[in-house]
């Protein structure tokens, strides 16, 4: 006897059909399990054996043999459970589902037949549509999260005794009761703290008005920016603000965080959908390279993922072990991490803001001295500081802004709060979004190639200031290519096409760290 139900696995952060093929002959009693399953897998003999005892169901005395295909990729964790169970069932004719080779099962069974929940369903599912599947088996905790793939027929369980079929019974196991209806199972709904949203928004922070700016510059056109000032200066503060700036995710972005989310198993029914607001991830100076990007034996996503088109804050960019920041390049450049393993090499997104703060030297005060404040610092050790950040690092954060003392601690009298300069960001992703629509970007920071030099053209006059900076301050050509797109940013805001010179003008200001530190001993 032969059967095959279709089931699936995450392979990075997308889903792929598993067909669970079943042979029952005769011979002595015995199952196994090939193609490739990993520890997890070899254990569901056990689970799925307990489950369909217990469940009233009978285990076939007969030599069991399940192949998951396609054999040469590697399978891992409790997925399969489900559909092998169900594969042994069908296969033994003690359950009959029509058409069950348009069905997708997943799930993982304990030992008295509970159907549990597993990460990574929005993957499967969102795949299983693209391969013509319509129908999905799941397990009840699942349910809400397969819902958000559209036309989709869900069937949530808690047990699989709920599948239990009379064996005098001649007809398919009618599987509509089970039918999951979104409607009828409404999602926990948040209250917003209203005492949160006023203490993060930008009307509160005193002064900083050039720091606001760049802020707005880096939502705009999702640029990498640093702040580099001495203790207390708000550095901190401003970042954490960020996210009430930033534009909500677009539906194919919402559908891609989500994802990343639901493989990572960070994902909670509270959230009521797809998430709509662009994360916002802040780990520890104390994080692993591993943490940081991704990885395991088992790979998952790392911090540089879960921040995809949203921030990754670094507070305190220095304090951060060298090799932990330079494996922040790859992901900085090519908006994805690749982790290779012996049997499979796994790609996850990452195109994310990196937002990071920084004290100017190892004291904090070079520079910002008072009377009762002085830098103790040599020129030598500050260098020493400035050099855990690596200068192919450096190059590739766009804004590298000064956060001066606030000297005046009166109120301002006008504010700009975090509406107003939303508003602004808006227009200028308005501009991005029509001027892109055809291509696959969407950000200025994503320019390259023939995008880059056909839309980050600046006057001459524009070129020769540019130009001029580049031989004064000895900048790398990365460098040069990431001024000209925050000078696309800057017309964006202002609503010009034309990059001039103005534009460049308050791009190159942005570059603070380019210059030496000797030259700028006197600050």
């Amino acid at each position: 006897m032969y059967g095959k139900i279709n089931s699936a696995c995450v392979y990075g952060v997308d889903g792929r059909i598993i067909h669970v093929e079943v042979d029952i002959s005769n011979g002595i009693p015995h199952m196994s399990i090939v193609g490739l399953p990993d520890s997890a897998i070899r254990e569901s003999i056990d689970r799925v054996r307990a489950a369909i005892k217990n469940c009233g169901f009978s285990f076939p005395l007969a030599r069991i043999t399940v192949n998951l295909a396609p054999a040469d990729l590697r399978k891992e964790g409790s997925a399969f459970d489900l559909a092998i169970a169900l594969g042994i069932l069908t296969t033994s004719e003690q359950l009959r589902i029509d058409s069950v080779d348009q069905f997708l099962m997943i799930g993982e069974l304990s030992l008295n037949g509970e159907v549990r929940p597993v990460p990574g369903v929005l993957s499967m599912i969102e795949h299983a549509k693209r391969c013509g599947i319509r129908q999905v088996i799941i397990a009840a905790d699942n349910a809400l999260e397969a819902s958000m793939i559209e036309d989709m027929d869900i069937y949530a369980i808690h047990h699989l005794r709920e599948l239990y079929q009379d064996p005098q019974s001649a007809g398919s196991l009618d599987l509509t009761n089970l039918l999951y209806h979104p409607a009828s199972h409404p999602a926990p709904t948040l209250v917003a703290n209203t005492n949160n949203a006023i203490l993060e928004d930008y009307a509160d922070v005193i002064g900083h008005h050039q720091i606001k700016r760049a802020l707005i510059i880096a939502a705009s056109g999702m640029h990498n920016i640093l702040l580099v000032g001495p203790p207390g200066t708000g550095k901190t503060m401003l970042i954490r603000r960020l996210p009430t700036i930033l534009p909500p995710l677009l539906e194919n972005e919402a559908l891609e965080v989500t994802k990343i989310y639901s493989v990572a198993g960070k994902l909670s029914d509270d959230h009521g959908g797809l998430i709509r607001k662009r994360p916002f991830r802040a780990p520890h100076h104390t994080i692993s390279a591993g943490g940081l990007i991704g990885g395991g034996s088992i790979p998952k996503p790392g911090e540089v993922s879960l921040a995809h088109k949203g921030v990754l804050f670094l507070d305190e960019l220095p304090e951060f072990t060298r090799n932990v920041l330079e494996v922040l390049r790859q992901p900085l450049e090519e908006r994805a991490v690749t982790i290779s393993r012996t049997r499979a090499v796994y790609k996850y997104p990452s195109h994310l803001l990196l937002a990071a703060s920084m004290n100017p030297c190892p004291c904090g005060y070079w520079g910002a001295e008072t009377s009762r404040q002085r830098c103790t610092c040599s020129l030598n050790k500050i260098a020493a500081y400035r050099s855990r950040i690596s200068g192919p690092l450096l190059d590739r954060i766009d804004l590298q802004v000064e956060v001066p003392r606030v000297l005046n601690h009166r109120q301002d009298e006008n504010p700009m709060s975090s509406a107003q300069m939303l508003e602004q960001v808006l227009a200028a992703q308005a501009v991005q979004l029509h001027r892109y629509r055809n291509l696959p970007i969407a950000w200025n920071s994503e320019l390259s190639g023939s995008y880059f030099r056909k839309y980050t053209k600046p006057t001459r006059e524009a070129d020769q200031l540019l130009e001029h900076t580049y031989e004064a301050l000895g900048l790398s050509l990365r460098a040069n290519d990431r001024i000209l797109k925050l000078a696309r940013t800057i017309a964006d805001l202002e609503g010009k096409e034309q990059i001039d010179v103005a534009h460049i003008a308050e791009a190159i200001q942005y570059r603070n760290l380019d210059r030496n530190i000797e030259s700028t001993a006197s600050i």
